[in-house]
């Protein structure tokens, strides 16, 4: 007699089987987005090369020829990630996107933020944007400060801030590194009306909401995020205020003012507070050290963790030094870090000279350097690896910039004397005042709330230097009040700078961020205040 067997456990296996397959297999949708970003991806990648060898000679080499091929690949840039076609396929499949795996939907949604870069729905507009964009940068880099008549590096005005005594020196100093302000401005303000612009041309409201959305986040989402964090902080900040001052003041020998004079403060933007604390000044440290130690010993940090070594074109590419003083060349003395193919061309545009200052940088830049290895992986598609954010970035390089920072890391690269006793208490003083919580309020204050300011408020070029606004909205003008007064008339251009100019070349430098594109006017939240209202902030 045959015992029967049920055939259910059979018949659910197969059911699971054929319900694995369907599930596995993609969509009609998601093979007409594979086969559409392959296409995308492949064309976006050479562009991008091509616009950022470009870009890159025009910021190393400043000449008009440069200029030109800036202007020539950045239009050809624009018009294939702004192409009509592009932009409708891409929007088209997102309204599918339930049909779509979340890797496909990042790019399509990065397609469109490309896009609205430069949007080619309206050439003419884009044109412009493009031609404007490389004069700002033109003007910018090939900028020649002076101080009483004679030229003056960046790296000397650093240099002179960081040791000089003399309130009267520091203050022309101080002037002297916002000269290029009254050269910036004309363009900046034709270059606001036109990235709105194009923001509005995708329908952004604006380009600080462009920019924003580059977090999936909208203007009023950051802006209370920001507003929270630096509520949370600034119990702590407030007392480093106050230390700061009174330590200040006791070295110029003046009386405790209520807010900082900006040319009391080593940083010619106000951004970071640094060498307050003498008990962590390591500078002579690093006397008689070669600049070329200085970006070797930061490479190491990175193969010391078990990253791999950076590729030789990295050495041969780079521009890490100043310019020699009798040569004719020009170039931009920011520091920052590029992934020319978003493969292994990676270069880092610095000015090293062998101090603590370039020590902390060259590791900050090699940390966008190390990420961008991280995402040059077949895995990650050409439109993904500019990083996770923007701000991402940024934070990745500051990491790394505190960890060079400490005490058993210097030590161990022999920077400090294996005997070195530390002031603990010191040291992490030094670590708030010059690499973290000063600067969160100019990266969470000045910067979204002034770019909030002019793009989403359309606030007049002849009000963008006054840092208490009185037609200011009541949200803005109780952030702004009591902590710094607008400086008089004839130093009304003095603080612009360098305010989103680099921000214009998003395809060619992930380090194009806050830190990279601001730099330029004092942090209304920072209780710092220009040299030439010392007295009233006194009163």
């Amino acid at each position: 007699m045959h015992r029967r067997i049920s055939s259910w456990p059979l018949l659910v296996i197969f059911f699971l089987f054929i319900f694995c397959l369907a599930a596995s297999a993609a969509s009609p949708i998601q093979e007409q987005a594979d086969r559409f970003l392959a296409l995308v991806n492949s064309g976006y990648q050479a562009l991008y090369r091509v616009n950022s060898q470009a870009q890159w000679a025009a910021v190393t080499d400043v000449t008009p020829e440069h200029d030109a091929a800036a202007e020539a690949t950045g239009k050809a840039y624009a018009a294939f990630n702004g192409n009509p076609a592009i932009i409708s396929e891409a929007r088209e499949l997102l309204t599918h996107q339930n049909e779509l795996n979340e890797l496909t939907v990042r790019q399509l949604k990065q397609l469109l933020l490309n896009a609205a870069e430069g949007p080619m729905t309206n050439p003419d507009l884009v044109a412009k944007r493009v031609a404007a964009e490389t004069k700002q940068a033109s003007l910018l880099n090939s900028f020649k400060f002076k101080l009483n008549g004679q030229p003056i590096t960046v790296n000397q005005i650093d240099d002179k801030l960081e040791k000089s005594g003399d309130l009267n020196e520091r203050k022309s100093v101080w002037e002297a590194s916002k000269q290029s302000g009254p050269a910036l401005k004309p363009n900046l303000v034709i270059l606001r009306d036109l990235r709105n612009g194009v923001a509005k041309e995708m329908q952004y409201p604006d380009y600080f909401a462009l920019e924003v959305a580059a977090y999936g986040m909208t203007t009023d989402e950051m802006l209370k995020m920001l507003e929270d964090w630096m509520a949370t902080l600034r119990p702590l900040y407030l007392q480093l205020h106050t230390w700061a001052k009174y330590k200040l003041a006791e070295k110029f020998h003046q009386p405790v003012p209520k807010k900082i004079p900006a040319h009391w403060i080593n940083n010619r933007w106000g951004q970071e507070w640094p060498g307050l604390v003498d008990a962590a000044n390591i500078d002579k440290y690093f006397e008689g050290r070669k600049p070329e130690w200085i970006i070797k010993t930061a490479e190491q940090f990175y193969t010391g963790l078990g990253f791999s070594p950076l590729p030789q074109s990295f050495w041969e590419k780079s521009d890490l030094y100043p310019v020699p003083s009798d040569s004719k060349r020009k170039k931009n003395t920011h520091a920052s870090c590029w992934h020319i193919d978003l493969q292994n061309d990676i270069r880092s545009l610095q000015s090293i000279e062998p101090n603590s200052r370039w020590f902390f940088t060259a590791h900050h830049e090699l940390g966008h350097g190390y990420y961008f290895k991280a995402y040059s992986r077949p895995e990650v598609p050409y439109l993904l690896r500019i990083g996770a954010a923007p701000g991402f970035h940024e934070g990745v390089g500051e990491l790394i910039s505190l960890a060079s920072s400490q005490v058993p890391y210097l030590q161990s690269r022999d920077v400090l004397p294996a005997d070195f006793k530390a002031d603990k208490t010191a040291f992490l003083l030094d670590d708030a005042l010059a690499r973290s919580i000063p600067f969160i309020y100019f990266s969470c204050g000045v910067m979204p709330h002034w770019e909030a300011d002019i793009y989403a408020h359309n606030l007049p070029a002849d009000q963008w230097n006054a840092l208490v606004i009185s037609k200011a909205s009541s949200r803005r003008h109780r952030a702004a009040k009591n902590f710094v007064t607008p400086p008089p008339r004839r130093t009304s251009m003095i603080l612009l700078l360098t305010i989103t100019t680099m921000r214009s070349r998003p395809c060619s430098n992930s380090n194009c961020t806050t830190t990279s594109r601001a730099r330029s006017c004092i942090n209304r939240r920072n209780h710092v205040i220009t040299p030439t209202t010392r007295k009233s902030a006194r009163g």
